[in-house]
């Protein structure tokens, strides 16, 4: 699907999908269009923002998965503006067909492509390469008390992350909720 220039692509999740910017480039340098509100509203996405994000990640580093419950439920949009993410999507919303599926994608400053993780997913990322930069923008605020974590290497969830020699994880992301027993949606 194109709308206004810009090239959508489902992934195997329930409203989930990737956005290819466009690009512009002359003898100035270079202009990219990362997503507009029409592409937004044909999949039936507000594109309002309340919050944007900017994280910078060593290689190794693991952030996620994090999702906030309701009324605090999180959709984001996700890029890679340097280096290089392993960026993963878990369905938590028991009233999906996808619901306890994982989806993964490489977001990097080569493919530069944004991400949109719909409300009820548990979203995380590993940086493949040092001072990787994140940029993410939330729909609704955060609130640390609807904050959650669900286990990274859960083996439920079957996520095969890249081999490195090492991860680097925060003591709440180590001690994540397994999925069975993490709150999910309806």
């Amino acid at each position: 699907m194109t709308t206004q220039d810009l090239e959508v692509q489902d992934l195997p999740l329930e409203g989930a999908f990737i956005i290819k910017p466009k690009e512009f480039y002359d003898e100035r340098g270079a202009f990219f269009k990362l997503y507009n509100r029409e592409i937004l509203k044909s999949r039936d996405v507000e594109p309002l923002f309340a919050e944007d994000y900017i994280s910078i990640s060593k290689k190794g580093v693991i952030r996620g998965l994090h999702y906030q419950l309701a009324p605090f439920a999180q959709a984001k949009l996700v890029r890679c503006n340097r280096g290089e993410v392993f960026d993963v999507l878990v369905d938590l919303r028991k009233s999906s067909r996808t619901f306890g599926k994982c989806a993964s994608l490489t977001l990097s400053e080569e493919n530069k492509l944004s991400v949109y993780v719909p409300r009820g997913f548990a979203h995380g990322f590993l940086s493949l390469a040092d001072d990787s930069i994140l940029s993410y923008k939330a729909d609704n605020d955060y609130s640390t008390p609807h904050e959650r974590t669900l286990l990274w290497n859960d083996k439920a969830l079957g996520i095969k992350w890249p081999k490195l020699d090492r991860y680097l994880l925060s003591k709440k992301d180590e001690a994540g909720a397994t999925f069975e027993a993490a709150d999910k949606f309806e």
